[in-house]
């Protein structure tokens, strides 16, 4: 309980920090690398803008936009906790669409013996831990669970699993040889191909998508509409494909 409080509570400092005219981006956890690198080239290719990038589990984005933590732009990692968004009233109206999309994956540290072909071979008794985002509050441990029990294997392994507070912290585990497997973005785990070594794609019913909108209430519209349009520059558009990404596979969400 107090590690998932800190966690929470570490994920407002970039907002502590933020100052009147910036444009604040809160992302998901995954974004993370691509989004740095985006907020960088619209930086350099809009002179006097400046981004500050709040990245965390989409719910708990979520979570602090809805108690009026500031926030101009939004992306999540599912359309789920976009709509809930857009429910809450929390989103500029028109404003959304969907970014990217992803592929699941299913990782074992570099070196280890056990290296599970599909899910099925999760069950192997040498498979002791496995790293996944909690489907309560993460979009990456939703696909897991989905994916898992469409595989009629979700409860079956419910013993093992290392529920992590994002997709970040579940490759953490990983690449750390703390759980034997786990159930990641194929984008995070490319990050740390050193670490991790990707055993199966994982097939899903859905795609993994990528929602972004402006908040509601913004002080910055100019600068979030233009931040928006930059996304679908070739030039940042580059930097999602070098990251892993893929163009949405149909409009909207």
């Amino acid at each position: 309980m107090i590690r998932t409080l800190l966690l929470v509570l570490f994920s407002f400092l970039p907002l502590s920090c933020a100052h009147a005219g910036e444009l604040i981006v809160s992302a998901a956890a995954s974004l993370t690398n691509a989004f740095r690198d985006a907020g960088k080239l619209f930086e350099k290719n809009n002179p006097g803008e400046k981004v500050v990038l709040n990245f965390a589990s989409s719910n708990v984005l979520l979570s602090q936009i809805a108690k009026g933590a500031p926030a101009d732009v939004f992306a999540t990692a599912d359309a789920e906790t976009m709509d809930r968004a857009e429910k809450q009233g929390l989103l500029a109206p028109g404003t959304r669409r969907t970014l990217l999309n992803n592929k699941l994956v299913l990782i074992v540290p570099a070196g280890a013996k056990a290296k599970p072909s599909g899910l099925p071979g999760l069950e192997d008794e040498v498979i002791h831990r496995i790293a996944i985002g909690n489907p309560a509050s993460v979009p990456a441990g939703r696909y897991a669970r989905d994916a898992l029990q469409k595989a009629g294997l979700w409860s079956k392994l419910e013993p093992k699993y290392v529920l992590a507070q994002n997709v970040r912290q579940a490759l953490d585990y990983v690449a750390r040889a703390e759980a034997d497997a786990g159930i990641v973005y194929s984008t995070d785990a490319a990050i740390m191909a050193g670490k991790v070594v990707v055993a199966a794609e994982i097939p899903l019913d859905r795609p993994i998508v990528y929602p972004v909108a402006i908040v509601k209430g913004t002080r910055n519209r100019a600068s979030a509409e233009s931040f928006l349009r930059s996304l679908g520059s070739p030039q940042t558009q580059a930097i999602f494909t070098r990251h892993g990404f893929s163009q949405p596979q149909a409009p909207g969400s």
